[in-house]
């Protein structure tokens, strides 16, 4: 008898093996795709989010001081204002005549309570400072609308000069005059 090699008979399921493996990796893939996705959705920040982040950015960026505070408002992003005002009234002498201010000061700002402390604290130098400047103006210079804002505003920068110099920053946003009498 002579041996004669019997071929092996064919791998039965190949097809079906590999069909099999393909359906399975492309489960496990596209799956793995769908989680993925999910993670990300979820991760993406609204646009008030990037808004504050940046808002966060700018006030990082001046240190050590003061932060804004903000204030949660649907659809739109507001900071929460403060208020201080000065528990006296100041008088002085106009310049160049014989009249006479006193007016109430109030002051404000956007920046978080250590501004209005820093403002409690240094009043008294606050006050001589305004003076100060109010004794600088006219009677013209004072009268009508133009007139107070203008001295709002060299109050307010006289007011953020020695913030500045006492405490490293200013803050005071806005100076308002609840009285104002001239005589």
């Amino acid at each position: 008898m002579t041996d004669t090699a019997v071929p092996d008979p064919a791998p039965r399921g190949g097809f079906l093996k590999k069909a099999l493996i393909g359906v399975v990796a492309i489960a496990v893939l596209g799956g793995g795709g769908f989680a993925a996705g999910l993670y990300f959705a979820q991760q993406q920040a609204a646009p008030a989010d990037d808004i504050l982040s940046l808002i966060e950015d700018e006030d990082s960026a001046m240190g050590d001081g003061p932060r804004r505070v903000p204030k949660v408002v649907p659809d739109e992003t507001l900071f929460e204002t403060s208020y201080y005002e000065f528990p006296d009234l100041l008088t002085t002498n106009l310049r160049n005549g014989s009249r006479f201010l006193q007016i109430g000061i109030g002051v404000s700002t956007q920046y978080d309570e250590t501004v209005v402390a820093n403002v409690e604290r240094h009043a008294l130098a606050l006050k001589s400072d305004m003076l100060a400047v109010m004794s600088g103006f006219t009677e013209e210079e004072v009268t009508g609308q133009a007139g107070r804002m203008t001295l709002a505003v060299a109050l307010k920068t006289a007011m953020n000069a020695r913030l500045e110099e006492l405490e490293g920053f200013g803050g005071v946003e806005a100076v308002f005059f609840p009285s104002f009498v001239m005589q």
